[in-house]
């Protein structure tokens, strides 16, 4: 693997490490008025990113800078905001699909964050004391992101064109959304992939009881571009959450989502298939230690025959199935992934707050055909410094019958308010 982009990015990390901010309290809502606060927006995101496989590899150092402000006027609000990715080692692609762009550099691997400068989020929100609208340009995460989240680990964030309502009536949340556009991670050089138009809709009803939260839910997504035809899907579920106190300092999170997926719109296949996750979490004062199973199934008689799997395009991708991202669109024959992760906070370190490590095995296999897809550890170590967190990320994929081995390095700053 190259040497030179991680070389500037530690340089570049160092620096910021050494530095702390000049100010107090920047970044707090202005009073203006009576009636009138402003919020400003700034973040600032500077990653290294290396990936090492066996006929390409990678090195990227990207900047990206986001700067905004939201109005409030007593209970109306209104944002803008404005985000824009600076390329500063070039020696990655950008894009995973063929385009004529400069950005398109086949002779590397594949590092999704694109120079771009776009119009992040431009949103009206009425926030009342039980329900919220918002209409505009907006982020939008449900629930683990799974099925709709913001892509907040890529340096261009993923936003949608929508209307939505959330409610909360005693112990009953409700949240509805009707979008026509979904503004990819890819950005004004990602040609038609750059917004994808259609009807999209999001709704839920969810009720707590005592540590119980059970939730229903429908995705329904139909594309208008051809190019995303076979994402048109129909999802309808379920998902339970609880946390569970044992005893004095320990706990026990489960959560579990089951879900059918089948085509529609303008899809081509026609395919039924079923989705499961699984996941508990015992946590004992800093540590934590995880154990999860998710089942992208898949229809084996669909396509004659070569097989269709749930898909979930609008996810966070990056937070599951391993963080070497070889599984981003699931395969045919479908996807098991089986997973044992650690974590640990260290309370004790008070020069660096919040200093926590994890690490994560996956076992990857498919649910028709009885494949072994390979396995993957993943590995991180973050902490803060005043207004700066630090990120050190680690994946390694190792391959059989999917896919090639792959290692990926991340050295990450970041700084918000």
């Amino acid at each position: 693997m190259r040497t030179f982009g991680l070389a500037v990015a530690s340089a570049l990390v160092a620096s910021a490490a050494l530095s702390s901010p000049a100010w107090a309290k920047a970044g707090d809502p202005v009073k203006v008025s009576d009636d009138l606060t402003i919020d400003p927006i700034i973040d600032a995101r500077l990653r290294y990113e290396g990936v090492d496989q066996p006929a390409t590899d990678a090195d990227a150092l990207t900047l990206r800078l986001r700067a905004g402000a939201e109005f409030k006027v007593h209970r109306l609000g209104f944002l803008a905001e404005a985000e824009g990715t600076l390329g500063i080692v070039n020696e990655y692609n950008a894009f995973p699909f063929a385009i004529a762009d400069r950005q398109r550099r086949p002779q590397f691997s594949t590092v999704a964050d694109p120079m771009n400068v776009e119009l992040n989020r431009l949103q009206v929100q009425y926030k009342g004391r039980t329900a919220t609208l918002t209409v505009g340009r907006q982020r939008i995460n449900l629930d683990d992101q799974r099925w709709v989240g913001a892509a907040a680990w890529r340096q261009n964030e993923q936003t949608f064109d929508a209307v939505r309502g959330e409610a909360q009536i005693g112990p009953v949340s409700l949240d509805g959304t009707y979008a026509i556009g979904q503004r990819t991670i890819y950005g004004i050089d990602g040609g038609p992939r750059q917004s994808l138009d259609g009807n999209f809709v999001f709704a839920s009803a969810a009720v707590k009881a005592g540590p119980v939260v059970a939730k229903g839910f429908t995705y329904l997504l139909d594309y208008d571009e051809s190019i995303v035809f076979s994402n048109s899907s129909v999802t309808y579920g379920g998902r339970v959450v609880a946390a569970l106190p044992l005893v004095p300092r320990v706990s026990l999170a489960v959560n579990a989502t089951y879900a059918r997926q089948r085509d529609y719109g303008k899809n081509p296949t026609r395919y039924a298939a079923d989705y499961l996750s699984l996941e508990a979490v015992l946590a004992a004062r800093g540590l934590s230690l995880t154990a999860g199973f998710e089942s992208l199934g898949s229809d084996a008689d669909a396509a004659g025959g070569a097989g269709r799997a749930v898909q979930t395009p609008l996810a966070t991708l990056h937070k599951f199935n391993g963080w070497a991202d070889l599984f981003l669109t699931t395969p045919n024959k479908g996807l098991h992934d089986a997973y044992l992760g650690a974590a640990y906070k260290f309370d004790g370190v008070k020069a660096l707050s919040g200093l926590t490590a994890a690490v994560t095995w996956h076992h990857f296999s498919s649910d028709t055909g009885d494949i072994h897809y390979g396995s993957e550890w993943d590995g991180s170590l973050g902490f803060k410094l005043g207004r700066y967190a630090f990120l050190g990320k680690y994946a390694n994929y190792d391959a059989k019958n999917f896919g090639v081995d792959t290692q990926k390095v991340w050295l990450q700053v970041e700084m918000g308010y």
